[in-house]
């Protein structure tokens, strides 16, 4: 049976062509992500400076990457949810405010991460 999508490296090829568009859909339309890439880009190399091990660097560019993540999947929701409907609705509501709350514990856990690099840092 034929894939629509392909096999082999043909696939591979065709789902990085995906997650291009995605990112760049990302970067155009969610001033979010672009706020937050431009915070990971800029914590890579306060990361180097601060990190202690290969391991903490490891970690406190990790954190940023889970933020970027979260955010994708909250975006795509939002636009599935707005693709779906634009009226309000009490569902749509719900899905858009705990996608927003998965995107908030992402940026508590860098918040933590980075916190406890500093705290062993400097005291």
């Amino acid at each position: 049976m034929l894939k629509p999508n392909g096999v082999g490296l043909g696939r591979i090829i065709r789902a990085a062509k995906c997650s291009m568009q995605g990112f760049a859909a990302s970067w155009k339309f969610e001033s979010a992500f672009r706020q937050e890439t431009i915070l990971a880009v800029i914590s890579i190399p306060l990361a180097a400076w601060l990190a202690t091990s290969v391991s903490q660097f490891a970690l406190l560019v990790s954190v940023w990457c889970l933020v970027l993540l979260v955010e994708l999947l909250n975006s795509a929701i939002e636009s599935l949810t707005d693709r779906v409907s634009l009226e309000r609705h009490e569902l749509s509501g719900r899905a858009k405010d705990m996608g927003s709350a998965a995107v908030f514990v992402s940026l508590v856990i860098v918040a933590l991460v980075w916190g406890a690099a500093l705290y062993e840092r400097f005291v």
